[in-house]
This record gives C-alpha cells, structure tokens and sequence, in this order.
C-alpha cells in the first residue's frame, strides 16, 4: 500500500471545517468496517457466542484490520498533521476547564498513533504476505485510537473557526427570566429537553418555559436540579437557540478505556429462552434445578440474572458520573435494586438446590399429545364430512 500524497505546496490549506470533514468521513468508514465485521465474525460463533470456526475469525479480523488502514490512507493520511495544529490552536485559546488537560493527552496520543502509521505507510510490508497481515494487526490500535478520538480534535477545530456568540441578556433580563423559569420549575412547567457542554465546562440545558399555554424556549446554565442556575437567552425556537449558544463539546465516556472498535469477545451465555426451554422439555426436578442455577450462574459465563444486576450497577455509575443531584439519585435507586437482584439470585439459587435434592420426575399420568394424527388405513372409507348447515337461498 502506497502513502497518501500530502497538498501541494502551492495549495491552498484545507479550512479547520474541512479538515474536520475529513476525519468524519473516517469515522463513517470506520463504523461500516466495524458492523461487516461484527457480522462477519457472529458467522464463526456458535449460537452462544463461543467462537467454533477459528480461521474464518482470523481471516475477517485481517480484512478488517487492511480495510482500515486504506480508510485511514484515503481520508486522514494527508490531513491529520494539519487537523492536529488546528485542534492544538484551538485548546491553546480556551478558558480554564477540567477537560483540558485529558483533551491535551488526546491529542498528544493522536499524534503518536499518527506518526506510528505514517511509518508503516513509508514502509509498507510485501502485499499478501504475513509481514503485511502481522503490520496491520499492529495499527489497528492506533486506527481505532482516530476513529474513537478524533471528534475530540473535530470539535476543536470546529470551534475555533465558528465561534458561538450568546445571546446579550442584561443582569436586570436575566434576573426576571431566570425568576420567571424557577417560577415554571416549581409548578411543573418548565420542560428540560436538550442539554450539553459548553467549552468552558459549563452544562448548558435547553427546555420549554409555558405559561398561559403558550411556551418559550430558554437557555440554562448550571444544573437546573440545584439552585443557582440561571437563564442565560431565550428564543423562539430551538434552532434560533443552536445559533446564538455555545456549540456542544463531545460528551465524556464512563470508562475511560473502552473502545467499540475493540469490544472483548463476548462470554458464551445462556438466553432465559433457553432456560425456559430446558425446563417445559425437562422430565426431572434436577432437569429445573440445573435451568434455574443457570440463571444465577456466576463468573465468565454468567446467567441472566447475573447479568441483569451488573447492568443495574453500570447503569447506577452512569448516572452518578453525570455529576448532577438527579443522576445521582436516580443512582441511588439503581443501585438499591442491585442490591434486591443480589438478594432474590441468592434466594433463587436456594430455591435451586432444594428443588434438585427432591430427586423426583414427572408422574407418567402428564402424558404428551400427540401433534401428528395417523393417517387412516388405504382401504378404509374417509369419514364422511359434516354436514351443511341449510342456508335460505338469497335473491337479489
């Protein structure tokens, strides 16, 4: 594979939005790279997950790891020097904020991976051989490491060549309007919508001020569940409202090492179908027990009640990482019912046991039903048909 030339000399720069443009249109073929392999190794796994055809997993993992690369050669390789001083000019100019400094390291990773590719560009192994397979294996980190990251770098070269101006509100209008949305808040008419980050790390929330049946759109900084937040533009509509705020950062992550370009490979799990399954197919009680203490299972393949607690505890997280007195006492909630999951596994667990320690099976009186009628004998004579009720003949 051949490196993208870089701009001539004499061109002129891509802007900070084109550049931009760029790296979302890796991002775009990045997400269609992912989902045909996504499909691609779901055809290697078995109907629980366990991987059964191990060379065709390979092979889909080298074809995603070289369509990649070529992404990255089409859409970045010239541009993402360029994008990065944009992205680093642009954070230079900024306020003061607790992001700032994981954005920094975003970016210096950026242009390590950067620099990594750009070697293997110019040092391209033999096409087709193991060399190649063995070098791209060895990019894809820092190919996802772009297709992950980079809005960050988008964003902030974004910023820096369209800036958002709000709305001037004098101290005196935004006192009344502030007082007249806490006055909604309380009686239940101030309708939250949309809510971001500004630049300077301030949450900025877009919601609905009725009175009278007729309803305003107004900006709101800081966390509307707490006092001291304040009105800071109201707008006709919320498009109007879009132009004149600050544009959205991107969002944080809850983890900051997950990637959904490298998901681990999913744990062979039981589906509470399958469960259900074994237990109407069962003719034991040990057939039910071993149903149920597959649903309590716990470790590497854990059973759906397992699961569901750990779903209920990563979302309590969430919430609390939103940092605001809602999340965190939605969080509160979640992680109370975590608790009652843990309790009800553990008594189904007991439930389990006692039910295999019956040593019983069904009485042979549940007999099965036939669902296949037996033909009749060829010489016998079909039954004759019911017959037809008598119908009144109808004129028109």
């Amino acid at each position: 594979m051949t490196r993208s030339s870089s701009p001539a000399p004499d061109s002129p720069l891509p802007t900070a939005s084109a550049l931009a443009s760029k790296a979302r249109d890796f991002r775009l073929r990045m997400a269609v790279i992912d989902c045909e392999t996504d499909a691609a190794l779901d055809r290697t796994r078995d109907r629980r997950g366990r991987t059964v055809h191990a060379d065709a997993a390979a092979a889909a993992r080298a074809h995603r790891d070289k369509a990649a690369l070529e992404a990255y050669t089409t859409h970045l390789a010239p541009h993402a020097e360029a994008l990065l001083a944009a992205a680093r000019l642009a954070l230079d100019e900024l306020p003061p904020a607790r992001h700032l400094t994981g954005w920094r390291a975003v970016l210096d990773g950026l242009e390590s991976s950067a620099a990594e590719i750009r070697r293997a560009l110019d040092r391209p192994a033999a096409p087709g051989s193991p060399a190649e397979r063995a070098q791209h294996a060895a990019l894809w980190p820092h190919l996802t490491a772009w297709a992950d990251h980079s809005p960050i770098a988008s964003n902030l070269a974004d910023q820096r060549e369209g800036q958002h101006h709000q709305a001037p509100l004098t101290d005196e209008e935004q006192q009344l309007w502030t007082d007249r949305a806490r006055a909604a808040q309380t009686r239940g008419a101030l309708e939250l919508t949309e809510s971001w980050y500004a630049a300077d790390g301030q949450p900025i929330t877009l919601a609905y001020l009725v009175e009278d049946d007729d309803s305003t759109v107004v900006a709101l900084r800081g966390d509307p569940g707490v006092p001291g937040w304040q009105v800071i533009g109201h707008f006709a509509h919320e498009y109007e409202a879009g132009k004149a705020l600050p544009a959205p950062v991107p969002p944080g992550v809850l983890r900051s090492d997950i990637s959904r370009f490298n998901r681990p490979a999913p744990a062979p799990e039981l589906s509470l179908q399958d469960l259900i399954r074994d237990v109407v197919e069962g003719h034991s009680a040990g057939d039910a027990s071993n149903a149920l203490l597959g649903a309590v299972q716990r470790g590497y393949a854990a059973g759906p009640m397992v699961r569901l607690q750990e779903l209920l505890e990563t979302s309590s997280q969430f919430a609390s990482a939103l940092e605001t007195v809602q999340g965190r006492q939605i969080a509160a909630r979640l992680s109370a019912l975590g608790r009652q999951i843990e309790f009800l596994t553990r008594e189904v667990e007991e439930a389990a046991e006692d039910l295999g320690a019956t040593v019983a099976v069904l009485p042979p009186h549940r007999t099965p039903v036939l669902r296949a009628r037996p033909r009749p004998a060829v010489d016998t004579t079909p039954l004759a048909p019911p017959p037809r009720a008598s119908t009144t003949a109808r004129h028109r």
